[in-house]
């Protein structure tokens, strides 16, 4: 046999390889594309409602439709979209104030915790790698739009996840990161005074991990989650008067039956 020949098993192997690294671009294609329309679902440039097809995000991406659809499968999967069939998808209302009372309860429950074992167990490289984020969001925070809204949340969620693999418990890790806490609540308004509120309060469980100081990054990580609940959930609040206000005019409104005239 020629030595230069190929031989079957060799071709077996070769083709089992392309079609591995093939398989990791794929991955890490539709990675990019899940990141991409999370960062348009939390900027809202894809409005709650509204319709997305994969053709039409296959032209806006410049991809083809296979991490199109990996993405968007992904996406149902997390509750971030809705499948209509024959019709594409469809972006889910934003989340109701029960949800929003419920994530906020449990992340009390959870991520003080894990800031705790963070100031315990964090290594300095996962310590540097926080620092870092922060400096990224503060570029972030400084920009301009709905884009740089968008991509200051995404961060914003890999802060609060790297904290909570800084901890050592992948439970709690995951069972944060299937509350896409961060998505939900970013969709709800665009609003620049929520990125400069949140850094100072990023920079004290920073300073209390970074310290070693256990109590002190559980205090600032519940004073946060506090916070920024406040924050939130004073547009429940306005949206509850809207509602009442509506129902008093519409109490108050003469009657068109005219028997009452």
């Amino acid at each position: 046999m020629d030595d230069d020949a190929v031989s079957e098993g060799d071709l077996a192997s070769l083709t089992s390889t392309s079609q591995r690294r093939l398989g990791r671009a794929r991955g890490r294609l539709a990675d990019e594309v899940y990141d991409t329309l999370l960062e348009q679902l939390m900027s809202l440039r894809i409005v709650p409602g509204s319709r997305v097809t994969i053709d039409a995000l296959a032209r806006e991406l410049g991809v083809s439709q296979t991490p199109i659809r990996d993405a968007l499968n992904r996406m149902e999967a997390d509750d971030l979209v809705v499948r209509v069939p024959h019709a594409g998808y469809r972006i889910p209302p934003p989340i109701t104030r029960v949800r929003f009372e419920d994530m906020l309860e449990i992340r009390l429950l959870l991520e003080p915790a894990a800031a705790r074992r963070a100031a315990e167990r964090a290594s300095a490289e996962e310590v540097s790698r926080l620092r870092r984020m922060l400096e990224e969001m503060e570029e972030l925070a400084a920009g301009d739009g709905h884009l740089a809204y968008g991509a200051f949340g995404l961060r914003d969620a890999a802060f609060h996840d790297l904290v909570a693999n800084s901890a050592g418990n992948q439970v709690v890790r995951e069972a944060l990161g299937r509350l896409h806490t961060h998505v939900h609540l970013f969709r709800l308004l665009y609003d620049r005074e929520v990125t400069y509120a949140a850094m100072g309060e990023h920079d004290e469980i920073l300073s209390a991990i970074a310290a070693r100081d256990p109590d002190a990054a559980a205090y600032a990580m519940r004073q946060h989650i506090l916070l920024s609940g406040d924050r939130f959930r004073r547009l429940f609040d306005e949206a509850d008067g809207r509602v009442q206000d509506a129902s008093g005019l519409d109490a108050g409104a003469p009657s068109s039956d005219p028997r009452h005239h």
